[in-house]
Order: C-alpha cells, then structure tokens, then sequence
C-alpha cells in the first residue's frame, strides 16, 4: 500500500527537524554561546517551526511553552538570555509532537483547504508545512555550516525521519 501525502510529509519534515537536532547534538559546548551565536540560530529555527505548526496563527494568541518567549516577534530583538542546548532540544521536541499532532488531524485534501492565516502571511496548511520545512533546512544548512568552520564535523544527511510523524 502506497504512503499517503501527510504520512510522507511527516517522513521529509522528520528528516528535515532529524537534521536539525543532529546538528544541534553535534555543537561543542564550548561553541554554544560563542559568535556567531550557534544557540540562538538554533532556538530561532525551532520557535518558528513550533509557531508555524500551532493552531493560533494570530501571534497575540500563541504562547512558547516555558521558558520562552516572544521576542521572535519583536524585529532584531534577542531573548533576555541563552537558552540551554537541551531547552532547545526540549522545544524542539515540542514542535515535533504538534507536526505528528497535525499530520493525523488532517487529510490531504484538508491540508490543501485549511488555511493558516496570521497578520503576516496566509498560506494553506499544505505549503505552510513546505514552507517551514524549508526555514529549517535553510537555517541547519547554516548551523553545519558553523560546525564546519569551527573544525566540528557536521552529521550526515538524513533521508527520511528516524521515526516518522503520522
């Protein structure tokens, strides 16, 4: 039997969020916090994915879980401080759990039709999930990137989720 349009789209995003946690194992410590900031490039990515994947496009009415907050909203402001690399591993957890939490929500022909509409930006669920896969492939390809300019070996590419969200 054939995959279904959202089951492999839960196997490419998977692999693109399996990525992006594989880099974020990967950064020394010592690197972390260092500039260009390794850990808020991380974090950005993750609370984009999460807020893109909730179901309250309106920003006044989505809410990080704890201990983030909103500065993402706030144009070139930083978060009041660094966040932990497993805190963003958790949120990142966070974000995958609301991926699987859609993917079994809604059919393909719903992702096509239900749309997401914020102050900003008004996509159907189906590109809005295209288009966040492509920040968090764009924004891993830069946190290898650093890796690799920092002497740490990035990890290998990932061609479908370790554990596919359906």
């Amino acid at each position: 039997m054939s995959a279904t349009i959202p089951e492999l789209i839960g196997q490419q995003f998977g692999a693109a969020l399996d990525m992006l946690e594989n880099a974020i194992h990967a950064c020394p410590d010592d690197q972390w916090d260092q500039h260009p900031r390794f850990w808020y490039l991380a974090y950005h990515t993750t609370f984009w994915t999460d807020y893109y994947l909730s179901d309250t496009p309106m920003e006044k009415d989505y809410h990080p879980p704890r201990p983030f907050t909103l500065s993402e909203f706030e144009d070139g402001a930083l978060p009041d401080r660094i966040y932990k690399k497993e805190e963003v591993l958790g949120f990142l957890h966070h974000g995958r759990k609301r991926l699987e939490q859609q993917l079994q929500a809604n059919t393909a022909e719903e992702l096509l039709h239900k749309h997401f509409t914020s102050e900003y930006k008004s996509f159907s669920l189906f590109e809005l999930l295209l288009y966040n896969m492509r920040h968090v492939q764009h924004h891993t390809a830069q946190l290898n990137l650093l890796l690799r300019q920092a002497g740490t070996t990035p990890p290998d590419w990932v061609s479908r989720a370790k554990t596919p969200a359906r």
